[in-house]
């Protein structure tokens, strides 16, 4: 069930393709009662949606002659009825008959469209056969919640939704890889007859997000995060605010951040708002990737045109790349990468700009005045927790700047050989706790240790409290990577202890500001990434 490359060809749809409108933003609705639903209704309105869907299934005590009648003249947006039975994944157990029935009556009482699922709708579409009211429109609809089949298995899946006569082709996948989305794209983009591809789980979210790119009919979205009817759903005002929906055309550029996992991720919400700001045709999407190579040479289009990366594909993308920055081939690690025009990748280091830029203001708030021309980290002990992508850019970057480094590691091997190319000095975590041979060091962790959920960890001490400050009221300055949640437990307990604290906040913002102007050619709306940062962090 390999992909094949994702290639610029097809972006557009072929001359006899089916050329949609804008894709529609549908907010299903999951109240148990008639009442919930009117309610849910007007909030859907209120957030932007263009259409409701009204799951019959979810009702507790569904009347159909006199609810249907209720939920579909009070709506005031269109409505799509479905009713879906728990051999498709859904709550209805009962009759079949009236199942049906109730759809008929939905049609009659004027929703707008009906979704039946393909193993019953040549026999339905033939019961509403010369009965359907003009403007209204049948979607057939086949979901797996197993895997994403090959594009082939695709393709004859989608001919025999249309052989029922279906106005509308839905395909539903589940996403074992976020490869399995390009399936689904392609098919969207080719088909000829309106088409909505979902691919469901987190592997698949951007199967939803860029929808309106590949030609989807329709997306859905949820009126909040507890209320999904499907796996990997987003909610309705995250397309909207988060992800610019309404903005995402076919010729739009798609960046974004690779990683795993990467749902915590804050980079959308800088990049979108910058994107929106200039008006550049743009969008920066979630990538949950498990394969850097095979993402890669999935997406290979250059629309896919640039990606920041994180943990844990901060080294291994490396070797996808056909260019590497000098500074970022010396760390042996990268963090930003731009598919030039010819379809090259070329890759960039811009964490330790955003770390080291950001202690060094910190220490410049301690210590007042420094010379011209001098780092305030020169000379000063640099104890570095972790040795990944981000641990090696914060010993490169001190070394740089002429401080003595100390690279620690769960893995001794890994911490001395990292230490060893900058001339530093390397231990355990565990050492670390009581390595204090002088005061007023640098303390800077890289680990994801303290990241939520478990936000009460912290990289250097899994005992009391008290051992915990003790350790920590030997740094003078204190600085942690993570920055969901701002302020973690380190850097709660070293403000106890007086240190100076940098939040990871501060390095997110900072290497965000050189990754927007290799990705764009622009220089970053600096102002607007920390009103950001201030108001969502």
């Amino acid at each position: 069930m390999g992909s094949l490359p994702f290639t610029t060809s097809d972006l557009h749809t072929s001359t006899g393709g089916f050329v949609s409108s804008p894709t529609l933003l549908c907010t299903p609705l999951m109240g148990t009662t008639v009442d919930q639903m009117l309610i849910e209704m007007h909030k859907a309105k209120e957030i932007g949606s263009d259409i409701v869907e009204i799951r019959l299934d979810c009702l507790r005590n569904f009347n159909p002659s006199s609810d249907l009648q209720i939920l579909i003249k009070h709506s005031p947006l269109p409505t799509l009825v479905t009713y879906r039975p728990v051999w498709e994944g859904g709550q209805y157990e009962g009759d079949e008959t009236k199942r049906q029935d109730a759809l008929r009556s939905a049609m009659e009482l004027g929703a707008n469209y009906i979704d039946i699922e393909l193993e019953v709708a040549h026999d339905f579409n033939n019961s509403i056969y010369e009965k359907k009211p003009d403007n209204f429109k049948v979607i057939v609809s086949s979901h797996n919640f197993h895997n994403t089949p090959s594009s082939e298995a695709i393709g004859n899946l989608v001919a025999r939704i249309q052989a029922t006569g279906a106005d509308i082709v839905k395909i539903a996948t589940t996403a074992l890889d976020i490869t399995d989305c390009a399936r689904i794209f392609q098919i969207t983009v080719h088909s000829q007859v309106p088409t909505i591809g979902i691919v469901m789980g987190e592997r698949g979210l951007i199967s939803r997000l860029l929808s309106p790119k590949f030609g989807g009919y329709l997306t859905y979205g949820a009126l909040e995060a507890g209320a999904i009817s499907a796996p990997g759903q987003p909610t309705a005002r995250d397309l909207l605010d988060l992800y610019n929906f309404r903005l995402i055309r076919p010729d739009t550029k798609v960046y974004g951040i690779i990683g795993k996992p990467v749902g915590h991720s804050k980079s959308p919400l800088l990049f979108n708002a910058a994107f929106k700001s200039v008006g550049l045709n743009a969008v920066y999407v979630h990538f949950l990737v498990d394969d850097v190579e095979k993402f890669f040479n999935t997406y290979s289009s250059v629309d896919f045109s640039g990606c920041s990366c994180t943990i844990p594909h901060k080294e291994a993308a490396l070797k996808c790349m056909d260019e590497i920055d000098s500074i970022a081939k010396k760390i042996g690690a990268i963090n930003n990468i731009v598919r030039k025009p010819d379809g090259r990748l070329v890759a960039f280091n811009t964490d330790y700009i955003g770390s080291i830029s950001g202690i060094e203001d910190g220490l410049r708030g301690l210590n007042g005045a420094i010379p011209a021309g001098k780092s305030p980290l020169a000379g000063k002990l640099f104890v570095v927790l972790g040795a990944g992508g981000a641990g090696k850019s914060l010993v490169y970057g001190a070394a740089q700047k002429g401080a003595r480094v100390v690279c620690a590691n769960r893995t001794y091997e890994r911490a001395k050989e990292l230490a060893d190319k900058v001339g530093g000095k390397a231990m355990t975590l565990e050492e670390v706790e009581n390595f204090h041979p002088e005061e007023g060091m640098i303390l800077a962790n890289t680990t994801s240790v303290g990241m939520k959920p478990n936000v009460d960890d912290t990289p250097i001490s899994k005992f009391l409290f008290y051992f915990l400050q003790q350790a920590l009221k030997h740094y003078c300055l204190v600085f942690d990577a993570i920055y969901t949640p701002k302020e973690t437990r380190l850097l709660r307990e070293a403000k106890e202890t007086g240190a100076e604290v940098v939040y990871g906040t501060e390095m997110l913002i900072r290497q965000a500001f050189e990754q927007y102007k290799n990705f764009t050619g622009l220089p970053a709306p600096e102002e607007l990434f920390r009103e950001l940062m201030e108001k969502h962090a």
